[in-house]
């Protein structure tokens, strides 16, 4: 299941492992790509969404899912750990088959992953789904600008939050 949704993923035995005698080095020559999942039906919002990532400088793996049923079967297959849990989930509230409000639940239920930051990404501004949101454990919540480049710099929300989630786990 986990080829149909565009993540790579490498088990600890495809990567080498350093011998006890030499230690592996590790370089920040290079940023780490990071894997984001974007929950959005609107074809040309995930381009922009792409186009802000790439001008916040943002090296990711991006998985596109275009409606919420999907996305439940994605985070099923996550906590069966047959696909690694993503560092970022980018949600949209109004989407086909399954809401972002049960997609956001269900993350938040996920043994595996519960804690990671999820930016509720929607052209709703009513008060009542930024609420609904922050209480089913929304890390931020975006209206989506219809200006260009405003909507391209919410990267800078993403980046801050990656940022934020890789200094914690260090």
């Amino acid at each position: 299941m986990g080829g149909g949704y565009g993540l790579s993923q490498i088990s600890d035995t495809d990567r080498p492992s350093p011998s006890p005698s030499q230690p592996e080095k590790i370089t920040n020559d290079e940023p780490t790509s990071v894997s984001i999942l974007l929950v959005e039906d609107n074809a040309a919002d995930v381009h922009l969404v792409r186009e802000s990532l790439a001008l916040h400088k943002i090296r990711n793996e991006l998985a596109v899912l275009s409606d919420g049923a999907t996305a439940v079967q994605y985070l099923d297959a996550v906590d069966s750990s047959a696909v690694t849990c993503p560092q970022l989930v980018i949600l949209d509230l109004n989407l086909p088959k399954t809401t972002g409000r049960e997609v956001l639940k269900r993350i938040r239920q996920s043994p595996r992953c519960a804690k990671i930051p999820v930016v509720i990404l929607s052209s709703s501004g009513a008060q009542k789904d930024r609420d609904d949101a922050h209480t089913l454990g929304a890390t931020h919540y975006i209206k989506k600008p219809s200006d260009l480049k405003e909507f391209l710099e919410v990267g800078a929300v993403f980046k801050a939050l990656l940022d934020k989630a890789s200094d914690q786990s260090t």
